[in-house]
């Protein structure tokens, strides 16, 4: 009998990656390529639409070459893709209309401080689950309009269409100009601030309020459905999920039961707490969002907490500074010195997200003194992760009836025991990394195998999770609150950086 396979694309915040996962869950052959960042002035991030097409032209048949796979063994793909980040593109043509505004971008700030007091935060948490902020896609839509020339009446025309990444991809793959499906699932839809987050449909009084034409939007499709067949790179294959990549890591990490909570360590870190059926308001800072939703089941709920720099403070430390030469590098030379001799490094770079929100604020180093070293720098650039996930676990027990008990992790940044280490000891709760570590691959990869018959059911993808480490607190009590409460000192002194962006 011929082995089948799932294949998961992972398009991300800096690169693009095809994977192929068996019926254990375990990853058959990988293959990947990094596109490009773009900068063109201070707080825009901006990346090329059509360099990550061509790239995913690359790695998918590398990635079969490799695992010497035949397309036809190919079950399913599933999607998952950096979320937030903004494609417009002309529906005749297939040619974006700009390079894609990343999550990380800033520029729409101004923006933010009209929708804080006109309709006001509350309008938008209730309808959306989320407050106004630089982060969604909305806002980068309307920035859109107001600064490209025609392109506001090209969009009501239909001739423009909007879409996160998982929508520009599927679209080339099915077909593009000739018939391609425009297409999101709730997971994505719930990030644009467009959707209605009790009925996961565009929702009338948001499209009216950012000015944005349902004509230009995808339609809303469950997260694991079969969508269509792929008429390009494996033609025939079926297409059969998408998930932003956060909810996938929480799908990857079979997260599947209220309370179950994973954090994903990349360019900026994301931690998810599954709530269930119920949509629960956060009041501590946290956002409201979908986790997933299976074939035409009731939706599933998660409040998560958002932190824009962490692996990308590490890329800073490396190539902006030149202080290492890779990335791994970072932990030896924190490990030259016992403590961050009273550094801390706030990486407020495009402001700050879970749970303050504060667009405001910038990135600041304080406590410098003669004895720091760059072995304190480098400790005190994996600090701040670990501190900024004690914030978001902070807000997330204050909102939760059950406190955290465990952290599932996963990312690359997981493969640093010293930051995992010093993440158990300032949350208090052991951390525990799975032996499949590319969480958000796996979970579209289970998505789609779910909904074209691969795997069965949500028990079977549990049986094949299987921890690889664990790390358990072992910090003093008293050392670790009087540092916390440094922390947030430091954090204060970030604020109010950029004035016309302060929020209300």
């Amino acid at each position: 009998m011929v082995e089948r396979y799932v294949m998961s694309i992972d398009q991300g915040t800096n690169s693009t990656r095809c994977i192929l996962f068996d019926h254990r869950g375990r990853l058959v052959t990988v293959a990947q390529r990094e596109h490009q960042q773009h900068f063109p002035k201070p707080g825009w991030v901006e990346h090329d639409a059509v360099e990550i097409w061509n790239n995913l032209q690359r790695v998918v048949p590398e990635a079969l070459s490799a695992g010497e796979i035949d397309a036809g063994q190919v079950a399913a793909i599933g999607l998952a893709n950096q979320r937030e980040t903004t494609v417009l593109w002309d529906r005749h043509t297939g040619a974006p209309v700009s390079r894609a505004i990343v999550w990380q971008d800033t520029r729409t700030a101004p923006l933010v401080d009209e929708l804080g007091h006109d309709p006001g935060a509350e309008f938008f948490l209730d309808r959306c689950g989320l407050a106004p902020s630089t982060y969604f896609s909305a806002l980068r839509v309307r920035w859109l309009f107001d600064n490209v020339k025609g392109l506001e009446e090209r969009a009501k025309n239909g001739d423009v269409l909007f879409g996160t990444m998982e929508s520009w991809l599927i679209w080339n793959l099915t077909g593009g100009t000739d018939g391609g499906l425009h297409l999101t699932d709730p997971t994505n839809a719930s990030r644009t601030m467009l959707m209605n987050i009790r009925t996961l449909d565009w929702d009338d009084e948001l499209l009216a309020c950012f000015g944005v034409p349902r004509a230009m939007l995808p339609g809303i499709r469950s997260s694991a459905e079969i969508y269509g067949d792929a008429r390009a790179l494996v033609p025939g294959v079926r297409i059969s999920a998408a998930l932003g990549d956060q909810q996938a890591a929480l799908f990857g990490q079979t997260c599947f039961s209220p309370g179950e909570a994973k954090c994903t360590y990349g360019t900026g870190s994301f931690l998810l707490l599954n709530t269930g059926t119920d949509l629960v308001r956060s009041r501590h800072g946290l956002l409201t969002t979908v986790a997933y939703r299976i074939g035409d089941q009731p939706p599933v709920y998660a409040l998560e907490g958002s932190i824009a720099v962490t692996g990308s403070l590490v890329q800073w430390f490396r190539d902006r500074l030149g202080l290492i030469s890779s990335a791994p590098e970072i932990e030896t030379l924190a490990r030259t010195v016992e403590d961050n001799g009273g550094c801390y490094i706030v990486p407020a770079f495009s402001g700050l997200f879970a749970p303050r929100w504060r667009s405001d604020a910038r990135g600041v180093i304080v406590g410098l003194t003669s004895y720091i070293t760059k072995g304190h720098l480098a400790r005190a650039v994996l600090e701040a992760t670990g501190w900024q996930t004690r914030e978001v676990v902070d807000a997330m027990n204050a909102d939760s009836s059950v406190p955290l008990r465990q952290l599932k992790v996963d990312g690359g940044m997981t493969a640093n025991n010293l930051l995992m280490q010093f993440v158990a000891d300032v949350l208090d709760v052991p951390v525990v990394r799975p032996m499949v570590a590319e969480t958000v691959s796996l979970g579209a990869a289970y998505a789609a195998g779910l909904a074209a018959g691969y795997w069965s059911d949500l028990e079977v993808l549990r049986r094949n999770w299987h921890r690889a480490a664990q790390w358990l607190p072992d910090m003093d009590p008293h050392r670790r609150e009087a540092e916390y409460e440094d922390w947030q000192q430091a954090v204060e002194r970030s604020l109010g950086w950029v004035r016309s962006a302060r929020s209300t």
